[in-house]
C-alpha cells in the first residue's frame, strides 16, 4: 500500500514539474533556469506545510508518503538544478550559476521554514 501512495504522488508530481518548468521558461528570455527554481521552491513550501501538519497531528504517514515522498519527490529536482548550474558555468555565465546556487538553496530553505510556520499557525 505504501509504495502505491508514492507512485500516485509521483504520477502527479513529475508531469507537474515538467509542465510548470516549460511554462515558466517559455515566458523568460534568460539563461537563468526560472522553471527549475520555481518548482524547487514550491516543492519546499509544500514539504514545509506537510511537515508542520504532521508535527501538529493533522496529517499522518499516508499523506506524508503521497505528498512528501511521491509528489514533492517528483516535483522537485536536485539533479536538474545541479545540471543547469553546471551548464551555466560551462557557458561562461558564472554569475548566473552562482546566483542560481545561492538563491535556490536560500529560497528553498526559506520556503520550507515558511511552510512549517504557516502550518503551525493554521493547525496549532
Amino acid at each position: 500500500m505504501n509504495w502505491l501512495l508514492v507512485v500516485l504522488g509521483a504520477m502527479v508530481g513529475a508531469p507537474l514539474r515538467y509542465l510548470t518548468d516549460r511554462a515558466i521558461q517559455a515566458r523568460h528570455d534568460s539563461l537563468f533556469p526560472w522553471g527549475t527554481f520555481v518548482v524547487n521552491v514550491t516543492g519546499s513550501l509544500i514539504l514545509g506545510l506537510l511537515t508542520g501538519a504532521v508535527s501538529a497531528g493533522t496529517a499522518g504517514p499516508h499523506l506524508q508518503l503521497l505528498l512528501g515522498t511521491g509528489l514533492c519527490g517528483a516535483l522537485t529536482t536536485y539533479s536538474t538544478f545541479s545540471y543547469e548550474t553546471l551548464r551555466l558555468t560551462e557557458a561562461g555565465a558564472g554569475l548566473y550559476a552562482a546566483v542560481n546556487a545561492v538563491a535556490s538553496v536560500t529560497a528553498g530553505l526559506g520556503a520550507a521554514f515558511a511552510g512549517v510556520s504557516l502550518a503551525g499557525a493554521l493547525w496549532a
